[in-house]
């Protein structure tokens, strides 16, 4: 198993930056994906980045691209995603979440492992 743990949501104003974390403990490895993914009010989670645990792969949502930005750092076990050029339309709980393969996909039903989730506030 693979305890994930979300940090970094706040409140900001439309333009400005966040960095979320997600720390990772259990085994963790380049045969893992880790993803994230948002959910706002009244709306389904949806896909916003993901990356191979090497790194070496990564995807966005076309509405983040260009502002957001999916990294690793193998020695913490930490995967972080760095928001600028933030939106009220970002606005949403964002949660981390892992999969036992190599495989970078944008479905939440395909991952296994998932945080409790941390909220992200743009006023406008």
């Amino acid at each position: 198993q693979v305890q994930l743990v979300e940090s970094g949501g706040g409140l900001v104003q439309t333009g400005g930056s966040l960095r979320l974390s997600c720390a990772a403990s259990g085994r963790t490895s380049s045969n893992y994906a880790m993803g994230w993914f948002r959910q706002a009010p009244g709306k389904e989670r949806e896909f916003v980045a993901a990356i191979r645990w090497s790194g070496f792969s990564t995807r966005y949502a076309d509405s983040v691209k260009g502002r957001f930005s999916i990294s690793v750092d193998n020695a913490k076990n930490t995967v972080y995603l760095q928001m600028s050029s933030l939106k009220p339309e970002d606005t949403a709980v964002y949660y981390c979440a892992g999969r036992s393969s190599v495989v970078v996909t944008t479905t939440p039903r395909d991952y296994d492992y998932w945080g409790q989730g941390t909220q992200v506030t743009v006023s406008s």
